[in-house]
């Protein structure tokens, strides 16, 4: 076995700060969160992925406002979660590693059912997972939302997070601006590509603002939708150049997809169309065997998926980049770094194992245990967590 090189595990600066390694847990909703609640589930979970090894780990998703939660059990980052959140990153720095939130609006990808919200998109829309129709947002609440992405930032950095990520992916509020099947607005904020980044550079302009130079901001970004006449490299190279040259984030965290129309996109393999419908309420899974073909398209697994696209991003910025999309393997972080990312997002990987960090650096470990069956994926509804891990776990006690 052939361990990572050792540049991976020499300390590497994110804007303000210092990260001991170049592994970074990418936000996975947890699903532990009940009503909004921080929990001890929600602060082991962290706690495990620092014990583990990695640098970083991401609270997912801390929503900006009551309507712009995915559902009910979704965290709004306001001032008594932030207080509650004190004690996740206290237990992440005490295994010395450091926490980011990240924060956002939903937007087409809000359950207003759930939430009992209306939610707001750039462009009016019917919206499955919203449950009906999504209004087009007014620049008086544009403002709003703009100034709650500035409340909730402040909150993070209170909280005690190292760093702020701005969900500007999978065609949440901010990343359906940028898509042209989705903007369809005749002002300042609809049109040109200038004009549809505009809102979302706003935004991130207003977080740099509230936290100041004491702690890193990242956006979470779209490559490309993964959807017809969606956003692709030719707009989001030029979107990515735009936010560049404002200087207002350390790095961009590289993705692509759809929450709304096609969340496969960005994590490729096997589609637990099964085990989706057994978590669904009924009504939702009747629909779910008719339709759930449609909206879960297959995509096979390949490791480091979005390397390619993210390559013409290297290519193009000097901007701090981190790679995501399926890496697992030791090789696979040595190559990102020879190609030029700062950087390296793991998600599903560390679901399995969250120690393989450590274990690629002490033990010389090649890869870790991740099948990619993305049976992961209905748990959030009850825990996110693998099933295979959870097994044999299961299995040690009995």
């Amino acid at each position: 076995m052939t361990p990572v090189s050792t540049e991976v595990w020499e300390p590497a600066p994110l804007g303000p700060l210092t990260l001991r390694n170049r592994v970074i847990k990418a936000a996975t909703f947890e699903g532990v969160m009940p009503h909004g609640r921080v929990t001890p589930e929600l602060i082991d979970f962290h706690g495990e992925v620092a014990r583990g090894g990695a640098a970083m780990t991401t609270v997912a998703y801390c929503a900006v406002s009551p309507g712009g939660r995915v559902h009910r059990h979704t965290l709004v980052l306001d001032d008594r979660t932030g207080r509650d959140l004190r004690h996740l990153t206290d237990t992440v720095h005490a295994e010395g590693a450091l926490a980011c939130a990240q924060i956002g609006h939903a937007g087409l990808v809000a359950n207003q059912v759930s939430n009992r919200a209306r939610s707001l998109a750039p462009s009016a829309r019917i919206s499955a997972p919203a449950m009906g129709p999504v209004r087009a947002a007014t620049r008086a609440q544009l403002e709003q939302v703009a100034r709650e992405f500035e409340r909730a930032a402040r909150v993070a950095v209170d909280a005690g997070f190292d760093a702020v990520e701005v969900h500007l992916g999978h065609n949440y509020l901010l990343s359906s601006f940028l898509s042209p099947n989705l903007n369809r607005r005749k002002d300042i904020y609809g049109g040109s590509v200038v004009n549809r980044s505009l809102f979302p550079r706003e935004v991130l302009g207003r977080v740099r603002g509230a936290v100041g130079g004491s702690v890193a901001v990242t956006a979470k970004f779209n490559m490309a939708d993964g959807v017809p006449k969606g956003l692709w490299l030719d707009q989001s190279l030029q979107i990515a150049r735009l936010i560049e040259s404002d200087g207002c984030v350390d790095a961009l965290q590289l993705t692509g997809g759809s929450s709304l129309l096609n969340g496969m996109y960005y994590f490729r393999g096997d589609v637990p169309l099964a085990e989706f419908i057994a978590a669904q309420p009924k009504p939702v899974g009747w629909g779910l065997r008719v339709y759930g073909p449609h909206i879960f398209p297959t995509y096979p697994f390949e490791e480091a998926f979005f390397r390619p696209f993210a390559r013409q991003f290297r290519e193009a910025l000097t901007l701090p980049l981190i790679m995501l999309g399926g890496i697992n393997r030791a090789d696979t972080i040595r190559t990102a770094l020879d190609d030029g990312f700062e950087f390296v997002g793991m998600a599903r990987a560390l679901l399995r194992d969250p120690y393989l960090p450590r274990k690629l650096r002490e033990e010389g470990v090649a890869e870790g245990l991740c099948i990619h069956c993305n049976k992961c994926l209905p748990t959030i509804y009850s825990g996110t967590r693998c099933v295979v891990r959870e097994a044999l776990w299961e299995n040690s006690r009995h």
